[in-house]
């Protein structure tokens, strides 16, 4: 009797085996899905998407940041809408980086406009503003006098800064011009001491805020660095205050 019951509970389980697993494990073999559509989708509704249609999602990120791009929203997905797979199947959602890139200001001073415009829009950098100053050396006509980040400031991609442009102009008879010094990097004080030194006098400061850059330090300058103006037209000084 035992042997018979044994017998018996061994059948119950093989059917019950074959009916729950073996039998839906042989059908799945033969059956396809088609892999739904997410694209531009936010990724957490992308996710539940593919999780009720029987897929499993998986996060990946774009090679490069993508500056004004949100990054929860599905910018491809692999494998492509409409492909037909096998149930289960892991579906790689990409979105965009999450941290914007950082990087060395690049040092545009001298260099043409146009180059200047091309180096920090590589970088998807923003040209704020481009202020225009006398000089009268043809060989800073057209080329960047200032720039308001320093050189190798490590910045993000979509940072604004500005810059000041050489325009030329012919020297006027018997008006004595005076080199305007270079002070950007400088503290406030060795800043107004180099302007002073040079036989000019100081204007304006103004401040700005930045996270990024050393307090009390010169980063604008107008004129810009060499233009040539009288004694009496004063320099004007932009310098960083830290953020509250």
């Amino acid at each position: 009797m035992k042997k018979a019951g044994l017998i018996v509970l061994l059948c119950i389980g093989f059917v019950v085996i074959l009916d729950k697993v073996i039998m839906p494990f042989y059908i799945s073999q033969g059956s396809v899905k088609v892999v739904p559509a997410v694209l531009n989708m936010d990724y957490e509704n992308a996710s539940e998407r593919l999780r009720r249609e029987g897929f499993e999602a998986i996060k990946s990120y774009h090679v490069i940041y993508l500056s004004k791009v949100d990054s929860n929203i599905v910018l491809s997905q692999m494998p492509e809408a409409g492909t037909e797979v096998k149930p289960g199947r892991k579906v790689y959602l990409v979105v965009n980086k999450r941290e914007k890139p950082t990087f060395p200001m690049p040092d545009l001073l001298g260099r043409p406009e146009f180059d200047a415009r091309q180096a920090v829009e590589r970088m998807e950098m923003v040209v704020q503003d481009v202020k225009v100053s006398p000089v009268t050396s043809t060989e800073l006509d057209g080329r960047v006098l200032s720039q308001s980040i320093p050189a190798q400031t490590i910045v993000r991609s979509g940072t604004s800064f500005s810059m000041i442009i050489g325009r030329y102009e012919a020297k006027s008879d018997g008006v004595k011009k005076i080199p305007v010094p270079n002070a950007l990097g400088m503290s406030l004080i060795q800043a107004e001491k180099a302007i002073t030194d040079a036989g000019l006098r100081m204007g304006k400061v103004t401040t700005e805020y930045s996270a990024l850059l050393v307090p009390n330090t010169v980063i604008s300058q107008r004129p810009g660095v060499g233009s040539l103006i009288s004694p009496d037209q004063p320099v004007e000084l932009t310098v960083v205050i830290m953020v509250e």
